[in-house]
């Protein structure tokens, strides 16, 4: 792609969907990845504020369980961040209560620190959460650009007046699109672009790395021949000969991922109960992703060694720092043939051909993921996880699963990264039909 682009590409450590989605632009990245409220970007007052933020969104997202009090904390974060239904079709371009509280906060200092680093070497800006957006509009930077995260998003993402605001947006799904314009964007300024992918995973604009995995993950995926005699030529068309033969040199991958805040951690040690006899006879290698989180990483530890498991036969994929865990996850899920998780940013992965288990939505946003997974057929629901070793393998051998991921294939995009990088050259976009470059 060369060497001559860069762009100026912010995110907040806070969770990890809005780092998730500045990692595959970090090699265009003008000093690097930008955090807002870390030390390089902003002042010790601007950094309380963050770290006041980012605390209390952690605390409440893991909150839910807690008695009585649990619940109320999270329905009032719920609220905050509530998206009200999409139909019937109607103007929700009006402010909303987060939209005051961002601007107070913006017009108190928070992010000037970041916006003076940017003023005094001007490039493109790309931010993949909506305060740091809402900061750069604020300053008005002249491009400024915001990654969204989730198939569907409430109105503190879009400025308290669209009609006047110079954000403009990286939509990953069709969803997006309509969401943005029913808050009041208009749509010359919004790029259908996809949620941007790790190039490692990728390989490039052929996608020649994803082709080639994707033609053994759908092997693996139908061990019982059901979804070749359907599908071969369609496969082979958009996957190339070349890769149709199936080099049978590993096990079934089944991997589940906790949330960025480390929620849902005990569902990954009833899976490993349930497929022990299967991980121990070598027919299925069971993953666990603890994200950034070691409370969560020695968890799964304790947890394996209570029913005789240990991490050398279920690896654990856990660091405290990002880019090495997002370097980790990214070897990972090239061989990964399921992937079990909460309806997250990571329900977009489902374009890379990857089937979705999904675990109970935690929050409105994550709703609208699973809503949409389930409408391109990418996603499917967990049963109980106690029982994984039988009901997961009813869709191996039905062949459901294999449908699954070639669904999310040919209807989710993957072609983010590449789409983002266009339009940072050219200010615009082709729209493509081919599954392969979108």
């Amino acid at each position: 792609m060369g060497d001559s682009l860069q762009a100026w590409v912010v995110s907040i450590s806070m969770g990890l969907g809005h780092q998730r989605a500045t990692y595959p632009l970090r090699d265009i990245a003008y000093q690097g990845i930008q955090l807002i409220g870390e030390k390089e970007t902003s002042s010790a007052d601007e950094i309380k504020l963050w770290e006041r933020l980012r605390g209390s969104y952690e605390f409440i997202s893991k909150s839910k369980k807690i008695p009585i009090i649990g619940p109320l904390l999270f329905g009032m974060l719920d609220h905050i961040q509530n998206i009200p239904p999409l139909y019937p079709l109607r103007d929700l371009s009006k402010p909303v209560l987060s939209n005051n509280v961002i601007n107070n906060f913006i017009k108190k200092g928070m992010g000037k620190t970041l916006i003076e680093k940017v003023k005094a070497h001007p490039l493109p800006y790309i931010s993949s959460y909506p305060v740091a957006a809402h900061i750069a509009d604020y300053y008005q930077l002249s491009r400024q650009y915001c990654i969204i995260c989730d198939a569907e998003i409430n109105r503190g993402w879009v400025a308290n007046y669209p009609k006047t605001s110079r954000i403009q947006y990286f939509a990953p799904c069709g969803r997006a699109v309509q969401r943005l314009m029913q808050y009041g964007v208009q749509g010359e300024r919004i790029y259908l672009t996809g949620f941007p992918m790790p190039k490692e995973v990728t390989g490039g604009p052929e996608l020649e790395i994803l082709r080639k995995d994707l033609a053994q993950r759908l092997y693996y995926l139908d061990p019982t021949g059901r979804f070749w005699p359907y599908h071969e030529m369609n496969v082979t068309h958009f996957l190339g000969k070349e890769n149709m033969k199936f080099l049978n040199e590993r096990v079934l991958n089944i991997t589940y991922a906790v949330g960025g805040a480390g929620a849902l951690a005990d569902v990954g040690i009833m899976i490993a109960k349930s497929l022990k006899r299967k991980i121990l006879d070598g027919t299925v290698k069971f993953n666990l992703i603890a994200g950034l989180r070691e409370e969560v990483y020695d968890y799964f530890v304790s947890g394996l060694k209570e029913i005789g498991l240990s991490e050398e036969i279920v690896p654990i994929l856990y660091s405290p720092v990002a880019f090495e865990y997002f370097k980790g996850f990214n070897d990972l899920i090239r061989h990964t043939d399921v992937l079990w998780t909460k309806p997250s940013e990571l329900s977009f992965y489902a374009g890379l051909g990857i089937p979705i288990i999904m675990t109970q939505p935690i929050g409105s946003q994550e709703d609208f993921n699973r809503k949409w997974l389930v409408e391109i057929q990418a996603g499917i629901d967990m049963e109980d996880p106690r029982y994984t070793d039988q009901w997961l393998f009813d869709l191996l051998e039905h062949g459901r699963l294999a449908e699954c991921g070639w669904d999310g294939f040919l209807k989710g995009r993957k072609y983010g990264t590449y789409k983002i990088e266009e339009v940072l050259r050219t200010g615009t976009m082709v729209r493509e039909k081919s599954p392969l470059r979108r």
